[in-house]
């Protein structure tokens, strides 16, 4: 059996570095169209942007907003087309500002979804979308019950990682992870650390559904709101969901991935106070890497000499000790996504930096 499905990872995800220009412009060169963009400008402290092909163009979600303004919105200035090559934009500051540097990551899913579940019996809540099962995501839409049920999600593996987001009320990104398993829950929009939950009624999902509660379960199943749902499985070579323990010196934990990391998201789960900090291979092309932002936060791209890591060919390893990356027995859940596999399918080994 080959090593991996995917030789070229960047058929399916891509980071893409632009610079604004204040006027409206095509984005081009990611190899692929995408269906999940999320952008960050480095330069200043504006929001995260969350577009994607499935809630439509110029609808935007914000993964820093907290409870008072997460609701989606619509921004005829943001995202206004994705294109077979790329996506385009208009002139809003989140976007575009002219001499301004720009920060894209994006997603390939690429195939229509929907599940009747009345009909098909798979699930007890309709659901349609955009999936990927070779590259494992999916993009899932549906409208919460606010009673226990289950939801389709397309891919034929059970997701190790599902980020949800409520898009008609003010409610807090919540986060399944496979680390914390599926009594526990934690958010993408603040420094919380991983809290108890009814959210995923306590059933982990299966290679056909996601399962959703009713206690506290608003931000995932509130009656009658328009919830969206990203989902992502490990793939051989591709993708990685897991988990390290830090210690705290410069020789830091080695994570194990199959793969070159392209991107890499951390988080500590076991405490509180610390964001889920992004790194890749395009801001930082050579090690160390050391150019972050935050997810939950606003901030303008920052380079920490206690954050940063070597992006190696079958993983990453921190080089400093900062809390939110390797601080001595702390625990992190992380998710990675290749720049290339370690091995190919055709038995060809992967290089480091």
């Amino acid at each position: 059996m080959a090593y991996t499905v995917i030789d070229d990872a960047g058929l399916f995800f891509n980071t893409k570095l632009y610079a604004g220009n204040g006027s409206t412009q095509d984005i081009g060169g990611i190899g692929f169209q995408p269906d999940w963009v999320w952008i960050k400008n480095r330069d200043q402290a504006d929001d995260h942007a969350i577009t994607d092909s499935v809630r439509g163009v110029t609808k935007q979600l914000e993964t820093n907003s907290a409870d008072n303004d997460g609701t989606e919105s619509t921004n005829a200035d943001g995202l206004t087309a994705f294109g077979s090559d790329g996506f385009s934009v208009g002139d809003d500051v989140i976007y575009n500002t002219n001499a301004e540097n720009y920060v894209s990551w994006n997603w390939k899913a690429g195939t229509s979804f929907t599940n009747d579940a009345s009909s098909t019996g798979v699930g007890s809540i309709d659901s349609a979308g955009s999936v990927s099962t070779t590259s494992g995501f999916s993009i899932i839409g549906y409208t919460g019950t606010g009673s226990n049920g289950t939801v389709a999600h397309g891919l034929g593996v059970a997701p190790s990682m599902i980020i949800f987001k409520n898009r008609s009320t003010d409610n807090n990104w919540n986060v399944f992870h496979k680390t914390l398993g599926n009594g526990k829950f934690i958010r993408l929009n603040d420094t919380g650390a991983a809290g108890n939950t009814g959210r995923f009624n306590s059933t982990s999902p299966t290679s056909s559904v996601f399962s959703l509660g009713v206690n506290g379960a608003t931000a995932v199943n509130g009656d009658g709101n328009s919830i969206i749902a990203y989902c992502f499985a490990d793939v051989k070579g591709y993708s990685k969901f897991g988990e390290y323990a830090g210690n705290g010196n410069a020789d830091g934990t080695f994570v194990y991935t199959g793969f070159k990391p392209a991107f890499v998201i951390v988080k500590r789960y076991d405490g509180d106070g610390q964001g889920w900090n992004i790194f890749d291979n395009k801001r930082d092309p050579f090690n160390l890497v050391d150019e972050f932002l935050i997810a939950n936060s606003s901030n303008a791209e920052a380079t920490g000499s206690a954050l940063n890591l070597d992006f190696l060919s079958n993983g990453f390893k921190f080089r400093g000790t900062d809390g939110g990356s390797n601080t001595s027995g702390s625990e992190y859940i992380y998710m990675c996504f290749a720049e290339n596999p370690f091995v190919t399918s055709t038995g060809i080994p992967g290089t480091a930096r």
